[in-house]
């Protein structure tokens, strides 16, 4: 039955639970079928973004995350304009690429304007050559433009699950936990001109198989240019730590995320897909392991090493002891394990967005007169 649903060019919810659920040789068919996928569509090459967790600081309190408003265990940090451009001018100089500016979700006019003034420093110290991706959350779309123009072309905006009744469980019952504005957020994203991404948690108390099918139909539907998915590793100061003991066996919630990017890999063929730290949490190659079956983004973290253990969006969270150098020379180990190879300098930008771009473009010129 897998083989026969690998060969359709649609594949239905139905079809997509049967594949999260295949195991032994139907398990190794759909990997088989994805890893081809990616090396037809997007090669052995894999991209870098620095990433730079710039502060912890957040307005929201969502039940799963180590950085909530409410958790008083964690000490908050907001990291300088000059480290935050230290950081930045590792990564030019080490030739990444591109860079992640990620942060805790604040909407106001001081946040606004201090990352506005930060992606210029980022373009103006790297001649103009750092691609830069961020994801600080939902923002106005005022802001967004503000932000875009300023030289931000990438955002990422996690959903973490497109049920939403399931989502009204995982967050606050008020205004500013709201599932319908988030989409709207991501829409307005697409609108602004980003290369758009999203993605979920794997393994969340009271998810089902079929709301994972559902989540990646939702990708497909919203035309994502690039998503981040990985396992849901719970924190102990997080309300979501009563459900530990009823969740799913860290080891599946692996697996599952390996065929959740493998079917991702499958029904969107040329997005891009990160190998996100969190499987480093469950197998010490989760990352190599992911690669090979579908994932094509890898980012080594470039924030200074003294905020790292307070971006604890989850617990155990690998390498926060490495410098920026250890990080880069361990990535190219396990890239090269992977069977792939780093294409640095390139921003790596996704080949779906580029391809839709491209199309507008020609859709454009064909109604000019």
């Amino acid at each position: 039955m897998v083989k026969s649903i690998l060969n359709k060019t649609n594949l239905s919810k139905e079809d997509i639970t049967i594949l999260l659920n295949s195991e032994g040789d139907n398990r190794i068919e759909l990997l088989r079928k994805s890893a081809e996928i990616k090396e037809k569509q997007v090669g052995n090459k894999v991209y870098l973004r620095g990433l730079i967790e710039y502060s912890n600081v957040c307005a929201k309190n969502c039940y799963y995350c180590g950085i909530r408003k409410d958790n008083k265990n964690v000490t908050k940090y907001t990291i300088s304009d000059r480290e935050v451009i230290d950081a930045a001018r590792f990564a030019y100089r080490n030739n990444y690429g591109s860079l992640v500016l990620q942060s805790g979700e604040i909407q106001s006019n001081a946040f606004a304007d201090k990352i506005e003034t930060l992606l210029k420093q980022i373009k103006k110290v790297s001649d103009n050559q750092l691609g830069i991706t961020l994801s600080c959350g939902e923002q106005t779309e005022e802001v967004y433009q503000r932000w875009f123009d300023a030289g931000a072309h990438r955002y990422l905006l996690r959903i973490e699950t497109s049920n939403k009744e399931l989502y009204e469980r995982l967050h606050p019952k008020d205004t500013l936990h709201n599932w319908d504005k988030r989409v709207e957020c991501l829409y307005t994203l697409k609108k602004t001109g980003y290369q758009t991404g999203t993605g979920v948690m794997v393994g969340l108390p009271f998810q089902t198989i079929e709301d994972l099918a559902g989540d990646l139909l939702f990708m497909q539907q919203l035309d994502i240019d690039m998503c981040g998915l990985g396992p849901y590793i719970e924190h102990k100061h997080t309300p979501l730590y009563q459900y530990k003991n009823e969740l799913i066996p860290l080891k599946k919630r692996f697996d599952l995320t390996m065929k959740m990017i493998a079917v991702l890999r499958i029904i969107m063929e040329d997005i891009n897909i990160a190998a996100t730290t969190a499987l480093q949490v469950i197998d010490k190659i989760g990352r190599e392991k992911i690669i090979k079956v579908g994932a094509n983004i890898i980012m080594p973290n470039i924030t200074p090493g003294e905020f790292r253990d307070s971006y604890s969006l989850y617990q155990n969270k690998p390498c926060t002891d490495e410098s920026m150098e250890d990080c880069k020379n361990c990535l190219e180990a396990r890239i090269k394990i992977a069977g792939c190879k780093i294409e640095y300098g390139n921003w790596g930008d996704s080949l779906h967005y580029r391809k839709s771009q491209e199309a507008r473009a020609s859709g454009n010129r064909l109604l000019v007169p």
